[in-house]
């Protein structure tokens, strides 16, 4: 959320953040609001004020029926003002809930996906000599799924791999770990089950109605909890309530948790193969730093996947998201899209986003400066890796005719020396 100060300040900068991104802008009636609220504040003051005056005066009056009237007029007056008050600052918070972050002034302008800005493309996709498999078919054929029993079993959109499939899959999570502690990231093997307050702090729904995130998340039913669609969510509440020291930043974490999503908007789209399902793994780099350091560490997480790409063999490009795309809780954001030789296109892999003060306000999560003052923490996140989502190109671009996957050179010491998986034996 940003600052109400700011938004005071700033109305014309936040109006034009709202049009840019494309949500509905509530900057005149936040600053309405504003005013009500610190209006009452001092008329309740001023006459809580009044109010003790005239109750360290009743013991020594003459006549204290009037100031006995007068004390219980002006508490019922105080009463009325409060009511006012706590309803003024509900719907105030809501709507400070519902002001997007303020783009990047770098950030391309534009509506939709179509107007992202392809920035870089590295390697060129693989020109075979046969017909590439799509994933199902390799998975099929090498026997390292069983589709129909799993979705009989747990339902649609979920799946399980087995035997090699499955050894590389844990090949390339290892592989991303490693080296993402390699450069001095920690670790953190998180939970999936967290509460809804910790998502709704992560800034990904509007408003202040918890509610919204039922499309979306699992709930579980008769608990206070649900299910997180990635360690974002648990990292980003890490600090929360901290004051951290500047020396201290940035500070870094790779994330490891199952992540659940509904995928509830998104009926129809991949419902074959493992790119779209219910429950994936995923590694996500966080980052916690000041906002001067912010520009640095997005090209350091945006780095590292590119890193991860070009260690596994595979063609991508780099998106910069425009401002209608890049979401409401971000100052700018990076795709990073593999390429998949089966829908001859570009996917996304993962997602690079500075957040600036937007989350560190949500979970008041601060750092003291050189100078002895509390800041506001910026935040940045990456994904390292999500599977099996990224099996799906390492699996169809080093495909052999006979069916068998050649093993990327970085992963073969995690897979036993072998050289290839699959095939024909």
């Amino acid at each position: 959320m940003l600052d109400i100060k700011f938004i005071r300040e700033n109305p014309d900068i936040v109006k034009n953040a709202c049009a840019v991104k494309g949500f509905d802008d509530h900057t005149d009636e936040i600053l309405a609001l504003d005013v009500r609220v610190r209006e009452l504040k001092t008329i309740t003051q001023s006459k809580t004020a009044e109010k003790n005056k005239i109750t360290r005066e009743i013991p020594t009056a003459t006549d204290k029926a009037p100031l006995i009237a007068r004390s219980r007029e002006i508490a019922a007056e105080i009463a009325a003002d409060v009511a006012e008050l706590a309803n003024k600052e509900e719907e105030l918070n809501d709507l400070l809930h519902r002001v997007p972050q303020i783009p990047a002034a770098s950030a391309p302008r534009g509506r939709d996906d179509s107007e992202n800005i392809e920035v870089r493309r590295v390697g060129i996709p693989r020109q075979f000599d046969f017909t590439p498999r799509a994933q199902w078919d390799l998975l099929e054929m090498n026997g390292w799924w069983k589709n129909d029993k799993i979705a009989s079993i747990c339902g649609t959109r979920t799946y399980a791999l087995f035997g090699e499939a499955a050894e590389l899959e844990l090949a390339i999570q290892t592989y991303v770990l490693q080296k993402l502690i390699s450069k001095g990231f920690t670790f953190v093997n998180c939970p999936s089950i967290t509460k809804p307050q910790t998502i709704f702090n992560a800034g990904h729904f509007m408003g202040s109605d918890q509610s919204v995130m039922n499309n979306d998340v699992f709930m579980l039913a008769d608990t206070d909890r649900c299910l997180a669609g990635t360690a974002e969510i648990i990292l980003n509440s890490l600090h929360s309530g901290e004051v951290l020291n500047e020396k201290d930043l940035p500070i870094k974490y790779a994330g490891y948790s199952p992540c659940f999503r509904k995928e509830a908007g998104a009926a129809g789209r991949d419902t074959r193969g493992i790119v779209r399902i219910h429950q994936f793994n995923k590694v996500e780099q966080y980052i916690y730093c000041t906002p001067e350091q912010s520009d640095e560490m997005h090209e350091h997480l945006l780095n590292n996947l590119c890193e991860v790409m070009a260690d596994l063999e595979l063609p991508y490009r780099v998106i910069e998201a425009c401002t209608g795309d890049m979401g409401f809780n971000k100052v700018k954001m990076h795709d990073v899209e593999a390429w998949f030789p089966s829908e001859n296109a570009y996917r996304e892999l993962g997602s690079c986003s500075s957040i600036g003060q937007f989350q560190s306000r949500r979970t008041n999560t601060r750092y003291r400066d050189k100078n002895g003052d509390l800041q506001f923490c910026a935040t940045l996140n990456n994904t390292g890796i999500a599977l099996p989502r990224a099996l799906v190109p390492v699996i169809e671009n080093h495909q052999n005719p006979d069916g068998s996957v050649n093993i990327p050179k970085c992963l073969q010491p995690l897979m036993g020396g072998r050289t290839k998986i699959g095939g024909k034996h």
